[in-house]
């Protein structure tokens, strides 16, 4: 099954983009994720709070991959330089339509 990471990410702070962007390019892909979308350019439709300043969208070909990704050594440390220096919200969606 399909699963979706939909992210919002506001940097606080610089220093830790440049590592962490080529490292996380290529352990999305080591984990069979796809990015559909990373992107500065979005607007808001309906409601009301911050703006983040990207919005990031990555399929997976399943939960366990994303799982993986989140746990990998060489992952975690920089998540937690990310943590560090932006404000960011991760949300795991799975690929079903629930009300249909």
């Amino acid at each position: 099954m399909t699963y979706y990471s939909v992210l919002d990410v506001t940097p606080t702070a610089q220093d830790w983009v440049e590592d962490y962007v080529g490292s996380a390019n290529r352990l999305v892909a080591h984990y069979g994720g796809k990015y559909l979308a990373r992107t500065s350019s979005h607007e808001r439709l309906e409601g009301e709070g911050e703006n983040a300043a990207l919005r990031i969208v990555i399929e997976w070909p399943s939960r366990q991959a994303a799982v993986d990704f989140m746990n990998d050594s060489e992952y975690v440390p920089l998540l937690a330089k990310r943590t560090a220096g932006s404000v960011s919200n991760h949300f795991l969606i799975e690929a079903k339509d629930e009300l249909a």
